[in-house]
């Protein structure tokens, strides 16, 4: 595992940055493992919900995490706003940085993450081989 801290300026959304740097440093295999910033605003998908919210801002992120993979990103985050009011869900494309948003990335370089349909679960869930 390599540890890669990154930051990420105004204007760039957030879950594609965090994708093509993934991509670009270990082919793709990666957990966020922590996340702070701040975004313009958030556009986030709520537990069993089917469509995206999105969150009036500026918003400070609170917390970041997840995995990233060849099949994209699976991340959450908590952001609150200025009346301290905290939501949190699955992170969507659109999520721009206002003034900043500072990641710590583990690069997993011997292993291999990807997505694959669960019976159990009826949803493309996380599959994790080691690299041969």
């Amino acid at each position: 595992m390599q540890l890669f801290p990154i930051r990420l300026s105004p204007g760039v959304d957030l879950r594609r940055a965090l994708e093509i740097i993934a991509a670009d440093h270990a082919n793709a295999s990666a957990f966020v493992v922590a996340g702070i910033g701040s975004l313009v605003e958030a556009r986030l998908r709520y537990a069993g919900e089917p469509a995206e919210t999105r969150v009036a801002g500026p918003l400070e992120i609170l917390s970041l995490s997840g995995s990233l993979s060849a099949a994209g990103a699976h991340l959450h985050m908590s952001v609150s706003d200025a009346s301290g009011r905290v939501v949190g869900g699955h992170v969507n494309f659109g999520n721009v940085v206002r003034t900043t948003a500072e990641v710590l990335l583990a690069l997993l370089p011997e292993w291999s993450l990807t997505r694959e349909h669960d019976a159990a679960t009826g949803f493309d869930e996380l599959v994790v081989r080691r690299r041969e």
